[in-house]
């Protein structure tokens, strides 16, 4: 996971063009990212500090979700309120000390209306303290590449030293959809209900409203504060194609909503994804050291895919396979190497990790004993 992390950190410094007309002319920083590649499609002082205000909570869902994908914490799982939490201000849902709730309550809390009473129990169940988890989210901004992000808080309020960038912003957006899809179950929600301890509810509504307006967006979370402005890091999915918008810095909601609409149409309208292999296809078959089969197949572990303009034809590609020799035992799954997609030109267009196509154990003796007799019986009969 590191190494594609990594790969699409790369790609994020290297736009695909460069634009002669600024789309996001109300936004003071702003970049659009296609997910699968990481490939920058539209870029505006992308590296800009500035206060990502409640888009914060993107950094936040990814260490709920991680927390979630490694079997340490379940949506099931109560929290306890504690003091600390219910008494954040900003936008929350009245959270009250000691009552409990599920996680997946307070993660939907999160997502859809943007509590910071949730978020701030949820740091809490998940490093201890707020401050810990603070230290989490600074680390993992670091393993996915982030170059001008310091969080110093998990809900966003102003703070100094609290700061990102549009290309930061992106990189969390993507890490959060590739990695934990089910996320969009909750930032997609334009309405729904918090049910309390005591019986009574409280009204969530998303403060994304393309949600509910703009066909095909799924997320991903707002931001205001007076220092921030208003910033928006969203995403849509159209013809196989997933989008990261990120707009910062905007005087007012209507102009934010302007900047991302123009933002995710230009990128919808001006290109479109190619599938160049699908994920499990045959690459290649090699031999086996020490293993029950002699030769296994090699298969990618992921669709390879590049971003094209939409009336760009497709160009020719070809496979260069790196891997060492492969010794038994070996699980499929395991990754053994990658395999370079070169285009026409010489050029690398994106590498993907491969793996077996089928689980090869060791071979016992009884193996090579079967395996020599058959290379004895076939000398016999070329004797013959």
């Amino acid at each position: 996971m590191k190494k594609i992390i990594f790969l699409i950190s790369v790609l994020f410094l290297i736009p695909l063009r460069v634009w002669a007309v600024d789309i996001t002319e109300y936004s003071e920083s702003a970049i659009l990212v296609e997910a699968s590649t990481g490939k920058v499609l539209y870029e505006k002082d992308a590296d800009k500090k500035l206060a990502p205000a409640s888009m914060t909570k993107i950094m936040s869902m990814i260490l709920i979700m991680d927390a979630i994908d490694n079997g340490s914490l379940k949506l099931t799982d109560k929290v306890t309120i504690s003091e600390n939490a219910s008494d954040m201000g900003g936008s929350q849902v009245y959270l009250n000390t000691n009552d409990v709730y599920k996680v997946e309550d307070l993660l939907k809390s999160i997502a859809v209306a943007s509590a910071n009473d949730a978020v701030v129990a949820m740091s809490e169940k998940i490093a201890g303290t707020t401050e810990k988890f603070v230290e989490m989210m600074n680390n993992k901004c670091n393993e996915l590449g982030c170059t001008n992000t310091h969080f110093v808080n998990p809900h966003g309020l102003d703070a100094e030293g609290h700061y990102s960038s549009a290309r930061d912003m992106a990189l969390m957006g993507v890490y959060l959809v590739n990695n934990h899809p089910d996320i969009l179950k909750y930032t997609s929600i334009y309405e729904d209900y918090l049910k309390r301890p005591d019986g009574s509810s409280t009204w969530l509504v998303n403060t994304n409203k393309l949600v509910r307006f703009y066909e095909d967006v799924d997320g991903l979370k707002t931001g205001f504060t007076e220092n921030a402005g208003y910033c928006l890091t969203s995403t849509a999915k159209k013809n196989n194609m997933r989008l990261v918008g990120v707009v910062m810095g905007v005087d007012n909601t209507e102009n934010r909503t302007s900047d991302t609409v123009k933002m995710l149409n230009y990128g919808f309208n001006s290109y479109k994804l190619s599938t160049i292999y699908k994920k499990d296809k045959v690459i290649d078959e090699v031999r086996v050291e020490g293993g029950k089969q002699e030769k296994v197949k090699i298969v990618l572990m992921n669709d390879a895919t590049e971003i094209l303009n939409i009336n760009e034809k497709e160009p020719e590609y070809t496979i260069n396979i790196n891997l060492d020799k492969i010794k038994a035992p070996i699980k499929k799954g395991e990754v053994i190497g990658k395999a370079d997609i070169i285009d026409n030109e010489g050029s690398i267009i994106t590498s993907i990790d491969i793996t077996v196509k089928d689980t090869i154990l060791k071979a016992n003796l009884w193996d090579y004993f079967k395996r020599n007799f058959n290379v004895l019986l076939r000398g016999k009969q070329i004797i013959k």
